[in-house]
Order: C-alpha cells, then sequence, then structure tokens
C-alpha cells in the first residue's frame, strides 16, 4: 500500500472530526464557504492541515490577593505575572481547513517556567509540569491548566478568543479568565473560592503542520506528513532518543541488588532512512540505559554520580509512529524512515533473553560481530538469569528514601548504530554520532524492592543526564576528533564550612571506545586535601561470551589514589595489566572528589586513555597554593624611609607583581606561593639595591632594603 494511502486511513477519524466539527452532519447552519451551497460537494475541497504548536509563549496574571481572600496585598506577595515557554513540537493540535481554523482536537502543550514564583504548595509541587490541555468535546470548558503528570487540574479557562493568521501560521488565544477548580479550591481549604476568576491567561504560538491532507469533493486525495524543518531535515541519518519513559522495576532483587528498565522512543531527525536490519545483521541500533542519582550538601547538588547501568537492547523492526512530531515518511521494517519513531517500552528493553554485553560494542563507529558470526554479540546460553540480570543493575542503598533524603534522580536512554559512522565517513561534516543521548528525571517511592518511580519532568532530548548538574561546570573532551568520541568533565567546588572546600569532578564517557584510565588535578604547594573519595557504577557479573576477556565482565576494583609531583591522581589497571580494567568506558561516569583547606584556582586536569591515545589536558578547578605575607621596608643609605620606591617580588613559577613604598618606606605583598623561593627588587631614583632571593615557607615581615648611592 502506497505511503499515502496509508495516510489516508490515519487521516479519515481526523477528518470525520473536522466534518463533526463544521456541523456537516446534520442540520446545523455553519458551512464551510458561506459562497457555495450546503449540498454542493465542492465545499468539501481544499486543504486540511493538522497542525502542532512549534514554539510560543505564555502568560498568566495571577491575582494572589483573590485567591488567599485578602483584601490587602501582602508585603511578600507573589509576583503578579507567571512566564513560560512552550515546549517545543508540544502536541496541541488544531485543525485548518483552507488556510482557516476549524476546531482543535484534545491536546495539550507542555508549559516551561521562565519565572520564578513562590505559590500555594499544591501549585509550587506542579509548577515545572504544567500543561495548557485542549479538553474533550462535550465539557463545561474548553481548556484548563493542570499537571500534566498527575491530571489534576488547577484553573479552568473561560472567555477566551482565538485567532489564526494563516501567513505566518500563529495561533493566539487571548482574554482567557481563569477560574479556581473544584479541586484546587478544595486542597487550598476555601472551596468558597471555587469558580474564582482568578487572572487571566494568553498564549501566542507558531504552528507547524504534521499532516497535510488533500480532500476532493469531500474524499480523500492525498496526504503528505512534513518534516520538522527545525528538526527533521538533519542532512543523513541521524537517529535520537525523542522520549524516555516508564522507569520501573523488573523481576526481583538478588542480594543488595535490583533490575531496571526505561522505555525508549528512537526518532530518525535525519533527511535519509536509517538501518534498522535485525540480528544476526550487524547493522541496526543497540540501547542502553543509565540512572544517575544527583545528592549532598545543603542543596542535594554537590555531586553527580551513576548508580546504574544495563547491558543493550538490539534494536529490530521498526514501526512508522511520529512520536517526535518529525513528520514520518512511512517507511519502516528494516530502515527508520525519515522523521519515523520506533518505541522500545520499558518492558521490552527489560527483556534479558534481549539484551547484550555492551562490551563487543565500538561506540563511536558503532562496530560489533554478526549474530551468526563465532562471537555473537547476544548469546545467552549456559548462563541463568536472576531478576537485575543484564537490566540496569542498582543496588537497593542508593534508591532508599531513608538513605538519599532530598536526592533526585536521572534516567537516560542511548542509542549507538553504525549506519550514522559510515555516512559520515563518505559524507564529511554529515556526522550525527554526537547526539544520541536523552535523559528524564524521575522520583523514587520506597524502602526496599520492589522501588517505583514516577517521571518528575520532561525528557531533555539529545543531552547526557551529566547536563541536569544544576551550578557545575561542564568541558567537552574531544581527544581524537574524527577518529573517536567525546565525553565530559564536569566540576563542582563549594565551601561547606569555613577554611573547607570540598573538590567534585565527574568523568563521562559517552561514546570514546578508548575509555579514561586515570584522571589527575594538580594541588596547589602547602594545600592539604583530605577525605579523598572515588564512585563508580556497580558492574555486571561476566557470562559465556560477554565480549570480555576470559568471558569475567569488567572489574569492579577501586581506581588507586596517589599523590606526588603536586598532582592527585587517580586511575585503574593499565590494559597492559588487566584487559577488563575498571574504566570509564562509554556510556558510563565516574566520579573523584576530597576536600582542602586551599581556595580553587583555574588549572589542567590530566585525563589518560586505557586503550590507545596520548594523555590530554582539561581546564578544571583545583585548589590554590598555600601563602604567605612579605613585607619590609626600603631605606635610604641613612636609614630614612624612602617613599615612591618600585618594590616587584617574583615567585618560583615566575609570577611578578610590583608595588610602590609608602611614605615612610614600608611595602607589602600577600598571596605569596609557599615553598619556594621568591626574588625581591627594588628601584628608586638616587639609589641602587641589590635584590634578594628568599625562602618562603610563611610570613616575612622585615625584608628590608637600605640604598647605597
Amino acid at each position: 500500500m502506497p505511503a499515502w494511502q496509508e495516510s489516508e486511513v490515519m487521516i479519515k477519524p481526523i477528518l470525520v472530526a473536522l466534518l463533526s466539527l463544521l456541523g456537516l452532519f446534520g442540520d446545523g447552519s455553519d458551512q464551510l464557504f458561506t459562497d457555495h451551497n450546503r449540498n454542493s460537494r465542492s465545499a468539501y475541497t481544499g486543504t486540511l492541515e493538522k497542525m502542532i504548536v512549534a514554539t510560543g509563549s505564555v502568560s498568566m496574571e495571577l491575582d494572589m490577593k483573590r485567591l488567599d481572600g485578602t483584601n490587602v496585598g501582602l508585603k511578600n506577595s507573589l509576583p503578579r505575572a507567571l512566564r513560560f515557554e512552550i515546549e517545543n513540537n508540544s502536541f496541541f493540535t488544531a485543525l485548518v481547513f483552507n488556510g482557516e481554523l476549524r476546531g482543535l482536537l484534545p491536546s495539550a502543550m507542555v508549559l516551561i517556567p521562565t519565572t520564578d514564583a513562590a505559590l500555594p504548595a499544591k501549585l509550587t509541587s506542579s509548577y515545572r509540569q504544567l500543561v495548557v490541555e485542549s479538553m474533550p468535546y462535550g465539557g463545561q470548558y474548553e481548556f484548563a491548566v493542570r499537571d500534566g503528570i498527575s491530571g489534576f487540574i488547577f484553573f479552568n479557562i473561560e472567555g477566551q478568543q482565538l485567532e489564526y493568521i494563516a501567513d505566518d501560521r500563529t495561533l493566539n488565544i487571548s482574554g482567557g479568565r481563569l477560574l479556581v477548580s473544584n479541586e484546587f479550591a478544595a486542597e487550598i481549604g476555601r472551596s468558597s473560592t471555587a469558580g474564582l476568576v482568578i487572572g487571566e491567561i494568553s498564549i501566542t504560538t507558531v504552528m507547524r503542520p504534521i499532516e497535510v491532507t488533500q480532500i476532493v469533493d469531500g474524499e480523500v486525495e492525498s496526504t503528505v506528513m512534513p518534516a520538522n524543518p527545525n528538526e527533521g531535515t538533519v542532512p543523513g541519518p541521524d537517529v535520537i532518543v525523542g522520549d524516555v519513559n516508564g522507569l520501573a522495576q523488573f523481576g526481583n532483587s538478588s542480594g543488595t541488588q535490583v533490575g531496571l528498565a526505561l522505555g525508549t522512543d528512537s526518532c530518525n531527525a535525519g533527511v535519509v532512512d536509517l538501518n534498522w536490519i535485525p540480528l544476526p545483521n550487524n547493522d541496526h541500533p543497540v540501547i542502553p540505559q543509565n540512572l544517575y542519582r544527583m545528592s549532598g550538601g545543603v542543596t542535594n547538588n554537590e555531586r553527580f554520580e551513576q548508580i546504574g547501568q544495563s547491558s543493550l537492547k538490539h534494536a529490530f523492526n521498526a514501526l512508522t509512529e511520529d512520536l517526535c512530531g518529525l513528520g514520518c515518511n512511512g517507511v519502516g521494517g528494516e530502515r527508520l524512515g525519515s522523521g519515523c519513531s520506533d518505541p522500545y517500552t520499558a518492558s521490552l528493553n527489560a527483556s534479558q533473553n534481549g539484551l547484550g554485553s555492551r562490551a563487543w560494542i565500538n561506540p563511536f563507529n558503532g562496530a560489533y560481530p554478526r549474530g551468526d558470526s563465532a562471537t555473537p554479540p547476544n548469546r545467552h546460553a549456559f548462563h541463568p538469569h536472576t531478576g537485575p540480570s543484564h537490566r540496569i543493575l542498582t543496588e537497593i542503598s542508593d534508591l532508599r528514601t531513608t538513605q538519599n533524603n532530598g536526592a533526585t534522580y536521572y534516567a537516560e536512554g542511548q542509542y549507538v548504530t553504525p549506519h550514522e559512522f559510515v555516512w559520515c565517513q563518505a559524507n564529511p561534516g554529515q556526522c550525527n554520532m554526537y547526539n544520541n543521548v536523552s535523559y528524564r528525571r524521575y522520583d523514587v517511592t520506597g524502602t526496599e524492592s520492589p522501588f517505583s518511580f514516577s517521571p518528575a519532568g520532561s525528557t531533555v532530548r539529545t543531552q547526557p543526564a551529566i547536563n541536569a548538574w544544576p551550578g557545575a561546570s561542564r568541558v567537552e573532551i574531544r581527544p581524537d576528533p574524527g577518529n573517536d568520541g567525546i565525553g565530559v568533565v564536569g566540576f563542582m567546588v563549594t565551601n561547606p564550612s569555613p577554611g573547607v572546600w570540598h573538590y567534585e569532578y565527574a568523568v563521562y564517557n559517552q561514546n570514546l571506545d578508548r575509555a579514561v584510565q586515570s584522571f589527575g588535578v594538580p594541588v596547589g604547594t602547602g594545600a592539604t586535601i583530605s577525605n579523598i573519595g572515588f564512585h563508580a557504577p556497580p558492574q555486571h557479573p561476566g557470562w559465556a561470551a560477554d565480549g570480555t576477556v576470559g568471558n569475567t565482565g569488567y572489574s569492579s576494583a577501586p581506581w588507586t589514589q596517589t599523590q606526588a609531583g603536586g598532582v592527585m591522581t587517580w586511575s585503574s589497571e593499565t590494559f597492559a595489566q588487566n584487559p577488563n580494567a575498571n574504566a570509564v568506558r562509554w556510556g558510563t561516569l565516574y566520579n573523584f572528589r576530597f576536600d582542602s583547606d586551599r581556595p580553587p584556582q583555574i588549572t589542567n586536569a590530566t585525563i589518560g586513555f586505557l586503550k590507545t591515545g596520548a594523555p590530554i589536558t582539561v581546564q578544571i578547578q583545583g585548589p590554590s597554593s598555600a601563602t604567605a605575607i612579605v613585607s619590609g621596608q626600603v631605606l635610604t643609605s641613612g636609614g630614612l624611609g624612602l617613599r615612591n620606591a618600585t618594590v616587584s617580588i617574583t615567585d618560583g613559577q615566575g609570577v611578578a607583581r610590583t608595588v610602590n613604598t609608602t611614605s615612610f618606606g614600608f611595602y607589602s605583598f600577600d598571596g605569596v606561593s609557599i615553598g619556594g623561593m621568591s626574588t625581591i627588587r627594588v628601584v628608586a631614583s638616587r639609589f641602587r639595591f641589590a635584590s634578594r632571593a628568599v625562602q618562603v615557607d610563611g610570613n616575612l615581615s622585615d625584608v628590608s632594603f637600605v640604598g647605597l648611592e
């Protein structure tokens, strides 16, 4: 069946809905064209566009005094205006016929706050997951503001005016009155406010078509699904994780561990159909899943750690959904068509016999053995499965709410495919191997297995989860551009108590095949470090034909720490010592940390690799050197203080500074590095001074000079 005929099947319910809206079935007086007779079939001829919100913004003006029942303004009253951006490509769906708005389908737009606000507790907890929903037909209200996850309605909307401008495809909704819902009135304990007008909402959007249907004499002639002009026209094939969803525990716990899985929706944002040929062929994507936890410090964001990783799913049989709103071209099966989506539920990604070892995969070029080769990448013979086997392997202690109070969790999905690399080699500049990771925040419930999970935000597309670490600095690393992948070094320095600085580092390997084997941080001269720490996610045990040397799995040995030559270094075993060393392999994040008595300064960390390649440096913050004050007096040959003499000091690192003496000849330098020789020179008219080299092991208060005429 041609793609447009398949689309015709999809469009018929929409067409029926449109005709129902227009009153063309029945005795209503509404007509599609006022200059045509109602019985004229030509009145049913034209272009029907199903449209969603490409971009937009929402403004809510709330009268908080009316909500809380007071008659005077509060000293610390909330800002009256709440501002939101609309999530790009929100499926808030409109029907437009021949350039005229003919109705809205039940759908919702996701709101992203751009202003902070102190609101009633219930609204505050939902503030970052609000949606504006177009309600089902036949209800009292056409629109509502609700929690997009729980479904709780805060405000109903009435009195709105809709204006669609075909020339620029803008849809504006203005003058909508916000009415307190019955549920919200009950929640705040003021049932009398139910139905009360609390403010006004205005919505400005730019729409884009996702289905365009040509109708002739009431019959569908053709349908096309245009690509997203912002996302769906990436040169080459480009698989991304359009959505992560359904995080859940599967199976029982085993010992101290549980197994989780995450649903992933793949989307081809490229204009070229992506190869999706199943095993035994080795030209399809593989899908690993990860779990992270952010915790620690006063605001529970001091550290960002990976606490779980899965084996990987081998993709098969691409579907032709349009979950990313890119405009699917209808190609499926052994190809994921341009703009198309292929959803994998959490239960499908949890199917243990479908999960193969990561060790077989080169994450940059996507290469792995065929399934009918001597080394198949997904063999499960000769080993049993427990609940955690091959799934997101996670320690129970990392999930218990009693042990992780205030922690937040982030699930991450990733796609790796050989087709993108092959295309890149043939088409330089069209390399899409770097945007295949997306993440989503989740809340965890439970103190013992089984645990439950609920989403606490929307999927953040084409970004690794480390980007959710607020307040941290992040630096991308590309040790061998064009020949290997990328990673990220994140770091944060906090000052938990007077005179103590906590240094937290996270090294994330997105798709570097070489893996990270060592991480070194310079420590300033005289700085003291303590509470040295290291964290890595648990490794899966080995099994027959898992791709590791000897089928023993990757090591879980903690990295060793050494301090020498002014550098604090963590390292795993080398490749020569153990090919299965516990390195930062692709799709994993490791942490390094310590406390120091010195504040931070900009410095360069050194990253060493397991398999190949010279070490690289990356700019971070590390402890500064301990310092001292060096002071003294410049005197004439007669013993009088000499004013405005120029005094310079150069420390052992070659750093020079200059001051002028006071009216009595005194000078002082603070912040002089401890632990080395510094050279002091004096220049003044009429006098000559010999330079002095001093050992700075602490404050020096009497480094004086007497001039010679």
